[in-house]
């Protein structure tokens, strides 16, 4: 006996739970997406666009943890002044947040 032969012989009230069944996943799959999937997409696409706009003078954080300002942006790398004269240079990417923006509590 196959699965679907097992459907077809079902009792009729089962179809009732079946739709229900079927709502139910839908319904977890929704909360799913509007607490789980959206907020980190709207996440990833702010970094996008903070990383696209850097430019001199922006106090930031890297991804270690050091903090700086951006001396200069060319192409996929940023040089940043982490103290007087000293300055390092770091993929875009490697550019964790901005460095006035206080981190939630």
């Amino acid at each position: 006996m196959n699965f679907h032969s097992v459907l077809l012989q079902a009792p009729a009230g089962s179809s009732n739970s079946m739709v229900w069944n079927i709502v139910l996943w839908v319904g977890i799959f929704v909360v799913f997406y509007f607490f789980m999937i959206r907020p980190q997409q709207k996440k990833q696409k702010d970094q996008k666009n903070f990383i696209e706009n850097l430019k001199k003078g922006d106090g930031v954080v890297t991804i270690g943890g050091l903090h700086g300002k951006v001396y200069a942006v060319e192409g996929t790398t940023v040089i940043v002044e982490v103290d007087k004269g000293i300055k390092l240079t770091f993929e875009k990417t490697a550019i964790s947040r901005e460095a006035t923006v206080k981190l939630p509590a």
